[in-house]
């Protein structure tokens, strides 16, 4: 079985150890993107491990990274996988971005682990 963007998003994000992992679907709520993955690291080192993760993932099973965006600075680091974007946030900058909240209309997702 072919695991979707999302999925294997998803997966790449927990093998790191990123925590409280949100998945927001923003289909009629924004054109950026299908679906936000949000989550967060306790250090700059796993921040950038977590989004070494989602690109390598992405881009091992076909998928293009169109943008990976603070990486060096490891406090936002934003990989956009298409339909897919994910936000990778230092654990003391999630609280300060609080996307859930900016995104308010978006349903959460629940993705199934395999």
């Amino acid at each position: 079985m072919e695991q979707t963007l999302l999925e294997l998003a998803y997966k790449a994000a927990d093998d790191k150890r990123a925590e409280d992992i949100v998945v927001l679907d923003m289909k009629g709520v924004s054109l950026i993107a299908d679906y936000f993955l949000i989550c967060h690291g306790n250090s700059d080192k796993q921040v950038q491990a977590i989004a070494r993760e989602l690109k390598d993932t992405a881009e091992e099973n076909g998928h293009t990274v169109r943008r990976l965006e603070g990486f060096d600075q490891a406090r936002w680091i934003l990989v956009d996988l298409g339909d897919v974007v994910a936000h990778v946030f230092h654990k003391d900058e999630r609280g300060y971005y609080n996307l859930e909240r900016l995104w308010g209309d978006a349903s959460l997702v629940e993705v199934e682990q395999s």
